[in-house]
């Protein structure tokens, strides 16, 4: 079993810290621009210029079926669908706005097929929520905010108020948690400080301004089990770190316990759709990625952004591709995986990560790197029982090399014969078992 002892949390992250991959999508009326989720701010777009794209908002391409398949294809084991995101456009039918799906073209709970459809393939369900609206009435304009540069923004904002929509929220989260069946992740989106730059009635918002802690009594209360990120400033179950890869297992930050914790990333530099953004992140870097996360302890949640028709476009499927194709072979390694033990971390030369079952009885060489004919594991020829790629499961030879180290003390490592020509795989995987 894994020693790492990792801080407890209120939900249930049995299934979670084993499955180890997921689907991020974000998905709403800024797949019509295709210019980015934030386009309605970033550009200032007033309502009535926004509300076209409410208006024309027709996904006659989308099959929740599909992107289900193609999740589960790419080894995807779990996905966190945009319910609302910052716009304030709903992808369900809530009672408690009418700017949702149900009232565009499309006619339907676009949440209900996503929830049916990858619920049927065995993927547990996640709902990101954002605690921000730039379409609700009583959301008062800040430094984020598209109306931020009106003349009049100070009297469009000044009797907006925060409890009524603080109430919202709670209301749409109870419809999320009692109308979906069991969903196993919450994925709420974000608090953000002042701006030192803008008058105080401009002042972000944070845990008091969104009543976070009923909030989240209100979701605990409905689904105990369930699984919340950290982001509305209350601490719950997941650190998140965002658009960058941590070097070491995330600690918390006053007990300096390690914690559960999920890298949430991107195929290119957008979340949204964004037809001309041209950053799309090679193959060889979307498998490492995930490889790096998983040999420090964490998750990955890799986003699609769909486009407004409804379908994952091109650059997405291959990216989904490229990720299926490596784990159909080598998903041994990131399934049931973590970081592995204190007494492996230094016995490989550079370009390798480490992953180790949670059993502790198999260890994994990834070799971003390829070496020519041989590797050399530091003092584990007493260690090792038999050695493998996994990819094909075909038997690579290895003998012991003892050499005497500066200070005198002996090395009994393993040296592993490799072919001299790379397999065809992106990451070739090294699995050990241990004896």
């Amino acid at each position: 079993m894994s020693s790492y002892t990792v801080r407890k949390t209120p939900g249930d992250l049995s299934w979670f810290t084993h499955d180890r991959f997921g689907m991020f999508i974000h998905w709403g009326l800024y797949a019509m621009p295709g210019r980015h989720e934030w386009v309605k701010t970033n550009e200032c777009i007033p309502e009535e210029k926004y509300q076209k794209y409410f208006q024309y908002f027709n996904p006659d391409l989308f099959d929740a079926k599909e992107w289900a398949r193609q999740a589960k294809a790419a080894g995807m084991k779990y996905a966190v669908l945009t319910t609302k995101h910052h716009e304030g456009f709903c992808l369900f039918d809530s009672q408690y706005t009418d700017y949702k799906s149900t009232n565009t073209p499309i006619g339907r709970d676009l949440v209900r097929e996503y929830v049916d459809a990858f619920r049927a393939e065995g993927l547990h369900i996640g709902f990101y929520y954002s605690l921000i609206d730039w379409h609700h009435p009583e959301f008062p304009i800040d430094h984020l905010h598209p109306r931020r540069n009106d003349p009049d923004a100070y009297e469009k904002s000044k009797d907006r108020d925060m409890h009524k929509y603080a109430q919202y929220m709670r209301n749409q989260v109870t419809e999320l948690l009692s109308n979906y069946g069991k969903i196993d992740i919450l994925w709420f989106d974000f608090s953000y400080d002042k701006d030192p730059h803008f008058p105080d009635w401009m002042k972000g918002k944070g845990k008091e301004e969104w009543e976070a802690q009923e909030l989240i009594d209100t979701a605990r209360k409905l689904q105990p089990h369930i699984i919340i990120d950290n982001r509305t400033q209350i601490e719950q179950d997941l650190w998140t770190p965002e658009q960058y890869q941590p070097t070491e297992w995330i600690r918390h930050e006053e007990t300096g316990e390690l914690v559960p914790w999920e890298a949430c990333q991107t195929f290119s530099g957008s979340w949204g759709y964004y037809r001309d953004e041209m950053t799309w992140k090679s193959p060889e870097m979307l498998i490492q990625m995930l490889i790096n996360t998983v040999s420090l302890g964490g998750n990955l949640l890799m986003n699609v952004g769909p486009t407004s028709r409804g379908y994952f476009d091109s650059r997405a499927q291959a990216a989904l591709q490229t990720y299926g194709d490596w784990m159909r072979y080598n998903s041994r390694s990131i399934y049931g995986c973590t970081m592995a033990e204190p007494e492996f971390l230094n016995i490989c030369p550079n370009g390798c990560k480490l992953t180790q079952s949670q059993d502790g009885k198999r260890l994994y060489v990834h070799l971003f790197e390829y070496p020519f004919q041989t590797l050399i594991l530091k003092n584990m020829a007493e260690k090792v029982d038999y050695v493998q790629f996994l990819h094909d499961g075909s038997e690579l030879l290895t003998e012991e090399r003892t050499r005497t180290d500066s200070k005198g003390e002996t090395e009994k490592n393993l040296l592993i014969t490799l072919p001299v020509v790379k397999p065809n795989v992106i990451v070739p995987v090294i699995e050990i078992f241990l004896k």
